[in-house]
């Protein structure tokens, strides 16, 4: 055990010295500030279109828009469709059924 956790550290401290000798590892993290000087007001990295242009969908953006939208209205209807499979329920339709078999089913709903 101590000898894979010796030759497993031995992996981490050369991965490390490699990393800094290529010139990674030294500087910023994933949220750093990057090398853009400022916001551009650009989203996703595509250009404005000119004034009066309309923009066109990729490929891929109608199956995919159309998909989501069939699953929300597939689970929407489905789940509200969906039998009561409480615990609570079955209880009480077996109480009144024995309630009823006693003979005093129309007694105990009023």
């Amino acid at each position: 055990m101590q000898r894979a956790m010796k030759s497993s550290g031995g992996l981490v401290r050369r991965a490390l010295k490699t990393q800094v000798r290529r010139g990674g590892g030294g500087g910023g993290s994933w949220f750093g500030p990057g090398t853009q000087e400022g916001p551009n007001g650009v989203l996703f990295n595509e250009t404005p279109l000119a004034p009066g242009q309309v923009r066109r969908w990729e490929d891929w953006e109608l199956p995919y828009y159309f998909t989501g939208i069939a699953t929300i209205l597939i689970l929407t209807v489905g789940l509200s469709a969906k039998p009561d499979t409480r615990i609570e329920t079955w209880a009480r339709k077996q109480a009144l059924e024995r309630l009823e078999a006693a003979g005093m089913g129309e007694e105990a709903e009023a």
